[in-house]
């Protein structure tokens, strides 16, 4: 009885930590395999953006965009503040939504801030960080933050799937020859793109069940009212994003394949997971519209559409942070 009661006493527990072990020593290694696949990933994309930057005519590049007219650049610009507007409606639709109490200037302000941040550093700085900040520091709650941050990205992505679907739909891009997906499979992706859309919207009005927990925040489905202005102002968004460069190109594209460009674009960036989707962005560009723009005025487009829709919010939206941050610290008086 004593060697029994010892072996389950004292073995037993080092049968069970043997496959314990096994299994942290797996999850280890499977964490460093995902780093150095991530580091490799990304030394396989700046070495085919180097590669790729060594056939470019840099000088022809530069004076195609010195030779913009001061009024397509002028149009250009407010086409991309008209944009950036539309963007803070996203937090604003958040207030609506959570109930919360802070002014409407105060919240407009967070959305154009953590955008422009957003755009330039990545989704982890501008859209979580800096959100979860300024929201914290004005008075929210990580849990009313959440729900704004989740609204935005879900108002975001709805307008976009309504856009791409229905220019997917309607006047569907044609494709290179040599990839995947052919231009006859775009009808369908845009169909099931606007049904997502529809669906979403149904949902909002008619659902029966609102409410989720995810991770210990609650979250609630919108109202039939909120759903139909998220698919408006995210669709007005993208749509004047897709006019920036739309006019940035001169007219070497029609409206149709400069949107559509820029929402492939846009995914790719997301998915290579680079601050701005720098070098990815123009590749999809380059790749998509050099069979009607020659390539140094399909670079000239990009670099100034990264210039007025990036870099300069990105400039004023530096000492706005600033501001907000004195401000909040001298208190209320």
């Amino acid at each position: 009885m004593r060697r029994d009661a010892v072996h389950s006493g004292n073995f037993a527990p080092v049968r069970a930590a043997g496959p314990m072990a096994r299994a942290r020593m797996r999850a280890h290694h499977w964490r460093i395999f995902r780093r150095v696949l991530t580091v490799a990933f990304f030394a396989a994309v700046a070495w085919l953006l180097i590669e790729q930057a060594r056939t470019i005519d840099w000088p022809a590049v530069f004076r195609s965009i010195r030779g913009y007219p001061l009024q397509s650049l002028a149009l250009a610009a407010a086409l991309a503040a008209a944009s950036h507007v539309t963007y803070c409606g996203y937090d604003l639709i958040g207030r609506r939504y959570t109930g919360h109490q802070l002014p409407a200037r105060s919240v407009a302000a967070v959305g154009f801030v953590s955008y422009a941040f957003n755009l330039n550093l990545g989704s982890l700085v501008g859209a979580f960080a800096l959100r979860y900040r300024l929201y914290a520091r004005l008075g929210l709650t990580i849990g009313v933050t959440s729900r704004i941050l989740a609204l935005s990205m879900l108002t975001n992505w709805l307008g976009y799937l309504c856009v791409a679907g229905t220019v997917c739909l309607l006047r569907p891009l044609q494709l290179p020859p040599n990839w995947r997906i052919g231009s006859a499979a775009l009808p369908a992706i845009g169909a099931v793109a606007l049904a997502v859309v529809a669906a979403y919207v149904v949902a909002c009005f008619t659902a029966r069940r609102r409410e989720w927990m995810v991770r210990g925040h609650r979250l609630i489905l919108p109202d039939g009212r909120i759903a139909l202005v998220q698919l408006a102002i995210a669709s007005l968004n993208w749509t004047l994003i897709g006019s920036v460069v739309f006019v940035l190109l001169q007219g070497r594209a029609d409206y149709a394949s400069a949107i559509s460009v820029l929402l492939v674009g846009a995914v790719a960036g997301l998915l290579a997971h680079i601050p701005a989707g720098l070098g990815v962005l123009e590749v999809v560009f380059v790749a998509l519209l050099s069979q009607w723009v020659g390539q140094t005025d399909v670079l000239g487009a990009v670099l100034t559409y990264r210039a007025l829709y990036y870099l300069a919010p990105l400039a004023i939206a530096i000492p706005l942070y600033l501001a907000i941050e004195a401000r909040v610290a001298r208190g209320p008086g």
